[in-house]
């Protein structure tokens, strides 16, 4: 039996459409920012937030003010949620060491892992305040080291979200400012009169805020390209059971209206319960009418023949989140090449690594995980080499093959700079460079 689909998702040409008419608007509202400055960032805010204060940037005595509406037992619980993120990212940073070798006889090579000097932190929150995603990028950009932070986050109801504010000012945030959408990406990427710019930006959004970060790629650098959220169940009978693999769907579905959600089976039966118990859960969930649109329009469920087929089809998708309930967890850990993040075994979950386990959220979509992994400590680390020549000898030594070398592309310029290394230092061992020429 080939592999069958039970349930189908949006058509490819349906969302090249979409995207086109995305990249349309991004195009012209960061032209308008890059002309207008805060003038064109504080109309668009007005315009998509009904936001527009003095400032969109918090004082020191604002942001401690507005922290102080956030109660004890919500902020213990962003604090718990900062420190399993920062001891993560801690244990990361600490297994990138500068190196330095002597690869020749004095010819000493190294690197250095050093931080990007600014970094803007998106944090979204128009319709969800996401406070874990001031963890996973300011606070990973404190832990790598990073001397300038800048976060933004939309309002939240016409008003800065405390629990967000708190996290961000937690996490180490030099500059918050209450701002939102491609025009946060744009003050923050292209500069205004009142936000210096940044060097890197960072941290999920929506459809918009992901392709102003792509079309600014080059100028600045990002994090990786960020779609909406995806995730994908692989389950069998073994391990998972309908309520657990609808749950898990639905959990990443209410997200937004164009969220993935794939159920990857070899099971049939499973399959079908899953279907009939997502629209049972849907008659009950809150954000049901969220997660009903990305179910309808983009869940799927695929029933395979095997386990390799699984394994196959799950690399082939790629997807940003994989939660894997079956009953051999291992071997698809072992074997699985493409994805964001993997959640292993039903006691675990998705929701989990978004909120408070530790590792990052911020993680490759729409097939980018066949070449990128998320964000991570690293991302915010620059990781240059350097070489030095410590003896006449080498300098010679490395002239001579050098000097050939670049002859044989060409490149005359490049070889004088090497030969002028073989004759100022090979002439104090003229016997030494004239093996090293005749080699």
């Amino acid at each position: 039996m080939a592999i069958q689909y039970l349930k189908r998702g949006q058509s490819a040409e349906a969302v090249a459409d979409a995207d086109a008419r995305t990249r349309a608007v991004v195009e012209t509202t960061l032209a308008e920012i890059q002309t207008g400055g805060d003038a064109a960032v504080r109309a668009l805010s007005e315009k998509f937030d009904g936001y527009a204060p003095a400032s969109f940037r918090l004082s020191d005595s604002e942001i401690e003010a507005i922290t102080q509406r956030v109660s004890d037992r919500d902020m213990a619980d962003i604090r718990f949620a900062h420190d399993q993120v920062t001891n993560f990212a801690r244990a990361q940073r600490a297994s990138m060491t500068d190196i330095e070798v002597e690869t020749l006889p004095g010819v000493v090579l190294g690197h250095r892992n050093i931080p990007v000097q600014s970094v803007g932190c998106y944090v979204p929150g128009g319709r969800f305040p996401m406070v874990a995603s001031a963890h996973m990028s300011v606070a990973t950009a404190k832990v790598a080291g990073v001397p300038r932070i800048v976060a933004c986050t939309p309002p939240f109801k016409g008003e800065p979200n405390a629990a967000v504010i708190a996290a961000m000012k937690l996490g180490g945030a030099h500059e918050i400012h209450v701002l939102g959408g491609i025009q946060a990406i744009g003050a923050m990427a292209l500069g205004t009169e009142t936000i210096a710019p940044v060097d890197m930006i960072v941290g999920p959004g929506n459809a918009f805020v992901a392709e102003a970060k792509r079309q600014l790629y080059g100028r600045i650098g990002i994090d990786l390209f960020a779609g909406p959220t995806e995730t994908l169940v692989v389950a069998d009978e073994t391990a998972a059971d309908a309520e657990l693999c609808a749950t898990d769907l639905l959990g990443q579905a209410e997200h937004g209206y164009n969220s993935p959600c794939v159920l990857l089976t070899n099971s049939e039966t499973l399959a079908r319960q899953t279907i009939a118990e997502i629209e049972r859960l849907l008659e009950r969930l809150p954000t049901a009418e969220t997660a009903r649109a990305s179910w309808e329009t983009h869940g799927e469920v695929i029933v395979c023949d095997s386990y390799d087929e699984m394994l196959a089809k799950a690399d082939e998708i790629a997807s940003e989140h994989v939660q894997i309930m079956t009953d051999r967890d291992d071997w698809f850990l072992e074997n699985m090449r493409n994805y964001g993040a993997l959640f292993l075994g039903p006691r675990t979950n998705v929701a989990f690594g978004d909120k408070v386990i530790g590792t990052n959220h911020t993680l490759p979509t729409m097939r980018a995980a066949r070449y990128t992994g998320g964000l991570w400590v690293g991302k915010f680390l620059k990781t240059c080499t350097y070489q030095r020549v410590l003896t006449d000898e080498a300098s010679a030594l490395i002239g001579a093959y050098g000097s050939r070398l670049c002859h044989l592309e060409g490149f005359v310029g490049h070889a004088e700079q090497a030969n002028v290394r073989v004759r100022r230092y090979g002439r104090r061992n003229l016997e030494y460079g004239a093996a090293a020429l005749a080699d």
